[in-house]
């Protein structure tokens, strides 16, 4: 848990404290927002109004933000890669109000840069480099980056002699700092909303996304994690990585081989190189699988400004990996709970879906798992399948009629999300969207299910160990089976056995609701009557029966308990 000062602006730099307040207006701003038009006014019966506007409105506040996180920089620029990247959610309008963060930053001043190479490779910048260009070739909103030539000394040993060295902002600490007490508090709040709280720990998840920043301002960390992606690659001819040159990293500056390519965005350049896109989004989600699902140790930034394409090699191209300043690891149990997940969606196996879902913690033990089934079902049958571009031309009637005839069983499913799948949720988001941008008919269906077959037929020693684990688990489940069945039938003839209907439940829950905001209805015209027709005789008693008259209205209008 953070401390109380991790959760308080700073006091002692102006300008620090200036750039708390704005992130927080602009938090509040936006929530508040939110909360008018997705909550009060659908109350009031004003649905369409709040939806007719709400694209223009999303467009003005990305704008904003865009803005915001321009100007600011630091960990406001994450937020934004992240939601440039949603294009499979997000429509264009929203998107392209984002896209000029992925590379657009201001940068340092070489002055600034080059002080703080010296001061942490404690000797002067000619005798560290034989060349280094003053222009930056990538601006982020950590650090930055240079090109630049080793010794010859060194690069012999080396083997190569250009290089890209990263050097972290000065002072950007202090600034990271401050983003994450603003987060912080944002998630404080957030944690007293209902419909977030209940499907998920927001300050659980700022505190993920926290250890992650903090450990990206420390280059000797991704160094590290360089050394060990290329490692779990190391026969993978379609994967790459930069190499670390040690003599010349430390916590702040990171020099790594020079690996620059075609940015696996740049539809026209792949094309121009020979190199089909649709080809090329295919090796990619292979290869987030791969990570996911066999390594457990993923690449959680993979923005098109961190995967180049390199042209030659196995099959025309390979995939090289920047930026290893953040990165997820998954245990084991959970690898394997992401396993089964995969095999149920590549069979289109609705109950081994509900089952998987459970596991991962997603869904709730609790809940209605027979009518989930049934959704899920209806979901593979009419859209397994389907890519991206093949969903947009499907009637919005039909996506609104399917949506209508499953949205209750979806809002009062106890779904959560857990505070571990942050940076996995985040991947796989940035990968949709990359391989989105690549080919609008690529078909994510199609990736999945040679993946599973190859999982299935033992492509790995953790594959078999996890299927003789799951063996094991069954035979166990069989030996305690009878004596479970005799215990439910005694449990039936004491007449002790009770049934649970969450959506029974719910329904009951809202018309409870209903039912007391219609005695405050009651209560409040009373009490409204009474003190108007007591004004001529009694003053006092008509202001105190007006006054309390305004408790019940609070009840009936305002949702203090958000759903």
């Amino acid at each position: 848990m953070p401390s109380e000062s991790a959760n308080r602006a700073p006091t002692n730099d102006p300008a620090l404290k200036a750039r708390y307040r704005r992130i927080m207006r602009f938090a509040a701003r936006a929530l508040v927002q939110a909360w008018w038009f997705e909550l009060v006014l659908p109350r009031f019966g004003m649905s369409r109004l709040a939806a007719r506007g709400r694209i223009r409105r999303l467009q003005k506040l990305a704008r904003r933000f865009h803005d915001l996180a321009a100007d600011l920089g630091g960990l406001m620029i994450k937020v934004g890669q992240f939601l440039s990247s949603r294009l499979d959610i997000l429509p264009p309008e929203i998107t392209r109000e984002l896209e000029g963060l992925q590379d657009e930053v201001a940068p340092e001043s070489l002055a600034a840069i080059v002080a703080q190479v010296e001061r942490e490779l404690g000797i002067p910048l000619e005798r560290a480099f034989a060349g280094f260009e003053p222009e930056p070739i990538a601006a982020a909103s950590l650090g930055q980056a240079h090109r630049a030539r080793v010794s010859p000394g060194i690069a012999a040993d080396l083997g190569f002699e250009n290089v890209v060295v990263k050097v972290l902002r000065p002072g950007i600490e202090q600034i990271v700092e401050v983003d994450l007490a603003a987060l912080r508090r944002v998630g404080r709040w957030l944690a007293r909303v209902r419909l977030v709280n209940r499907r998920a720990d927001a300050p659980a998840l700022v505190e993920e996304f926290a250890a992650t920043s903090l450990a990206e301002i420390d280059y000797r960390t991704e160094a590290g994690n360089v050394e060990r992606f290329a490692n779990d690659f190391a026969n993978d001819a379609r994967v790459g990585t930069p190499a670390v040159v040690w003599e010349r990293s430390a916590r702040r500056v990171l020099t790594l081989s020079d690996v620059t390519a075609i940015k696996i965005t740049d539809v026209a350049a792949l094309q121009a190189a020979g190199i089909d896109p649709n080809a090329v989004a295919g090796e990619l989600a292979r290869a987030t699988f791969e990570q996911i699902f066999v390594a457990g140790f993923f690449h959680a930034d993979p923005h098109p400004g961190n995967i180049f394409v390199t042209p030659g090699g196995e099959g025309g191209f390979s995939l090289t990996y920047i930026d290893f300043g953040m990165m997820g690891e998954i245990p084991d149990d959970l690898r394997q709970g992401l396993q089964q997940f995969i095999f149920a969606v590549a069979a289109r196996d609705a109950r081994g879906w509900v089952v998987a879902t459970q596991r991962l913690g997603v869904l709730l033990p609790s809940a209605d798992t027979v009518e989930l089934e049934h959704a899920i079902t209806a979901l593979f049958d009419r859209f397994g399948g389907m890519g991206v571009a093949e969903l947009t031309r499907i009637d919005p009637r039909e996506l609104e009629q399917f949506a209508l005839q499953f949205s209750e069983l979806v809002r009062t499913l106890p779904f959560q999300l857990p505070e571990n799948y942050l940076l996995l949720v985040r991947t796989i988001s940035l990968i949709s969207g990359v391989t989105s941008a690549l080919n609008r008919d690529f078909n994510m269906w199609d990736a999945v299910d040679p993946f599973a077959r190859t999982l299935l037929n033992g492509g790995g020693a953790s594959t078999l160990r996890s299927i003789g684990r799951e063996g094991i688990a069954i035979l166990s489940a069989l030996a305690r089976l009878p004596q479970r069945v005799d215990a439910l039938a005694t449990r039936l003839d004491r007449g002790e056995l009770a049934v649970r209907s969450p959506e029974v439940e719910q329904r009951l829950r809202v018309l409870d609701g209903s039912v007391r905001r219609a005695t405050s209805a009651v209560l409040f015209a009373a009490l409204l009557i009474g003190g108007i027709l007591l004004r001529p005789s009694d003053e006092v008693l008509s202001w105190v029966l007006l006054g309390a008259s305004v408790l019940p209205l609070l009840h009936v209008v305002l949702p203090w308990r958000l759903r």
